[in-house]
Order: C-alpha cells, then sequence, then structure tokens
C-alpha cells in the first residue's frame, strides 16, 4: 500500500471516528430529552392538579386565581412542545445528514441508521401521533380555555382581568395552533428519496458493529 493510500486511509478512519462520536453525543442528547420529556408530562399533571384544586377552593371569593392556571399551561406546554421539538430534529438529523455522512466516509454500501426511518412507516403511526396531539392539546390547552371562559362568567370581573385573561386567551390559542401545525401526522415519514444510501451488495461488517455495539 503506497503512503496516499495509507493516507486516506487514515482521514477515513479519522471521519469515521468523528461522525460516529457526534452519533453518540447526539444519542445520548436525545435520550435524555425523552427522559426529561416524559417528567415534564408527569410535572405538568401534579401542577395542573394543584392549580385547579386552589382554584376551585377560592373560585367564588377570588375568581381572579382563575388565570393562573392558563400560565401554568402554557409554559409547562412550551417546554414540553420545545423539548419534543428537539428530539425530533435529532432524529431527523441523524437519518438524513449523518447517516449519509457515515456511508459516504466508510463506503458502506447499505443503509445506516435505518431505525430513525423505519419506525416511521409503522401502518398505525397516523393514528398514534394523532391521539399524542389531543392528549397535548387536553394537557395544556383545554383546561387553560376553559379556566379563561369561567373567569369570564365571574360577577364583577374588572376590566384590567378582563384584558389579561383576554391576553391569556389569545396566548393560549397560538400556543394550540403552533402544536397543531408542528404535529407530524404524515404516515409515510422516513428519509427522502434523493436522502436514502444507496443500497447493494457489499457489506460493511467492522462499521456496524461499531455503530451499534
Amino acid at each position: 500500500m503506497s503512503g496516499a493510500q495509507i493516507e486516506e486511509a487514515m482521514l477515513e478512519d479519522s471521519s469515521s471516528a468523528i461522525l460516529l462520536a457526534e452519533y453518540e453525543a447526539l444519542k445520548a442528547e436525545q435520550t435524555s430529552r425523552i427522559v426529561l420529556r416524559d417528567r415534564l408530562m408527569y410535572a405538568a399533571l401534579a401542577a395542573l392538579t394543584a392549580t385547579l384544586a386552589l382554584v376551585v377552593q377560592s373560585t367564588g371569593r377570588r375568581p381572579y386565581l382563575l388565570l393562573l392556571l392558563p400560565l401554568v399551561c402554557v409554559v409547562l406546554g412550551w417546554t414540553y412542545f420545545v423539548n419534543d421539538q428537539k428530539i425530533s430534529a435529532i432524529g431527523r438529523y441523524l437519518g438524513r445528514q449523518l447517516a449519509p455522512s457515515l456511508v459516504a466516509s466508510t463506503q458502506c454500501a447499505g443503509q445506516l441508521l435505518t431505525w430513525e426511518s423505519v419506525h416511521r412507516r409503522d401502518p398505525l403511526r397516523r393514528l398514534d401521533k394523532s391521539m399524542q396531539l389531543l392528549v397535548d392539546l387536553l394537557m395544556f390547552a383545554v383546561p387553560a380555555l376553559v379556566s379563561v371562559v369561567l373567569c369570564w362568567t365571574a360577577e364583577d370581573l374588572r376590566a384590567d382581568l378582563l384584558v389579561v385573561s383576554i391576553a391569556e386567551a389569545l396566548l393560549t390559542f397560538g400556543f394550540a395552533v403552533r402544536v397543531i401545525a408542528a404535529a407530524d401526522l404524515w404516515a409515510g415519514g422516513g428519509l427522502r428519496r434523493s436522502e436514502r444510501p444507496k443500497s447493494g451488495k457489499a457489506h460493511c461488517g467492522p462499521c456496524r458493529t461499531r455503530l451499534f455495539r
């Protein structure tokens, strides 16, 4: 093997090592964000229950406490939503950018990181995503809007509270629209045709062993 070939092989190994390190770092971040997202749902349930109990106990005397619920819902809901978007963004990057780069650097003919696209082809995926969207709206948007409506029905509602309630209603509505717009309900999913690594007969055992160990 000539010196140029050795140097080229070393560069390819270095590039592959960098891409594999990036993959491992992103998967670690994705996993931690998934754990955080699940914990946020439990925290949201606890916070909503506590806030709702306070509101129910004091509605007759202090109707303005109803305006606490939209703030809690939107803050926790937005945190949950942003974290979920990051998780999806990492998955798309792994499938659409990192996998083709890794194939090119290792000269592997087979597809890599196919789970990022294969799981999106589940025939029940559209139903699952629709149910998740419904749960998110019931958890974060519906209680806030109901709280605002109840505040409007209270007697002797002050003008400043009315202005605050309208602002919270608009904020909640905007949040709900953003969540619906970002809902990934496309049943097919996966990589675009132009982004899929070309399949072939070649096998890249060492590459797969290092990547999926």
